[in-house]
């Protein structure tokens, strides 16, 4: 069975960071960490993303920016990369979801979606 020329796999490991958090001043701050693996048959360039925030009383905030941490990286099948980042939440839960907009070497454009993930702090599920 033949590669599918554009195929991204996306995985992320988030986690809370008490020491930047203050709770008392409602601000509950989160790391993720992101791994870009290119399953396809062609090599890509991510261009762009689109996050979806949403935070535990429904409030969504959305982001859209150039590549990620300032760079638009280049992956060859079979390549991957991996970023850290980080998001401040007004509450202690959360999740996230998105895109990432890439092109391939033959110029086809296309989006990788981002699968929702939960970001969730001290004390928010019994």
């Amino acid at each position: 069975m033949p590669s599918q020329p554009y195929r991204i796999s996306i995985s992320i490991r988030p986690q809370y960071l008490p020491e930047q958090s203050d709770p008392e001043e409602q601000r509950y701050v989160f790391a993720y960490q992101v791994n870009i693996r290119n399953e396809g048959s062609v090599g890509v360039k991510l261009l762009s993303r689109h996050w979806v925030i949403t935070d535990a009383v429904g409030n969504v905030e959305e982001v859209r920016g150039e590549g990620v941490v300032g760079e638009q990286p280049e992956l060859a099948p079979g390549e991957e990369f991996e970023y850290s980042s980080g998001c401040p939440l007004p509450t202690a839960f959360g999740s996230m979801r998105g895109s990432y907009q890439f092109v391939a070497d033959d110029g086809t454009g296309f989006e990788a979606e981002i699968p929702e993930f939960f970001l969730v702090g001290p004390r928010t599920l019994h």
